[in-house]
């Protein structure tokens, strides 16, 4: 069965249930999560997207991003799609959330109310190959200059985390 998001007004309230792929299709506002690891050096622990997925393939981006399904909270679905993607679990506070919306070449659209969350961890992650197809650990105001020199490196989403709540990030 398809995976369903969680489609959500701008103030986050559930308006029901749509088939992820559809979602993207009509641009519909849902919720989403994004994940950043940091660890004790406060280097943050990026993930390149396999090069497989259906927008944004190969890209580099925050730990894990996804979905929250019906009735799971936002940490919990971090902790889930963590261990999916990267193999571990870490303790995972919500700092803030934004909308964005961006249209892609392949006529899919991200509109997502995302939750972001970050965590600590001091090891290497066991990533699964369906979902990740490199990682790495790199500073903070590495990233943010690298964005800078090579946007075209990075996904949308993790570009306009990067925008509005670098601060945030660093201070983690």
């Amino acid at each position: 069965m398809e995976e369903q998001v969680v489609l959500v007004d701008v103030n986050d309230n559930p308006l029901g249930l749509m088939p992820k792929m559809e979602a993207h299709e009509k641009g519909v506002l849902h919720r989403a999560f994004s994940v950043f690891i940091l660890n004790d050096k406060g280097e943050l622990m990026l993930q390149q997207r396999a090069l497989h997925k259906y927008h944004s393939p190969g890209l580099w981006t925050n730990t894990c991003c996804s979905h929250q399904r019906k009735g799971e909270t936002n940490v919990a679905a971090g902790k889930r799609r963590l261990q999916e993607e990267m193999g571990f679990v870490a303790e995972l506070s919500e700092v803030t959330s934004f909308i964005y919306k961006a249209p892609f070449d392949n006529g899919l659209t991200e509109h997502e109310l995302d939750h972001i969350m970050i965590g600590h961890f001091n090891a290497n992650p066991d990533i699964n190959l369906e979902e990740v197809a490199n990682w790495k650990w790199m500073a903070v105001d590495a990233v943010r200059d690298d964005i800078k020199k090579h946007p075209e490196n990075y996904t949308v989403w993790f570009i306009s985390i990067f925008e509005q709540f670098y601060e945030q990030i660093k201070l983690q």
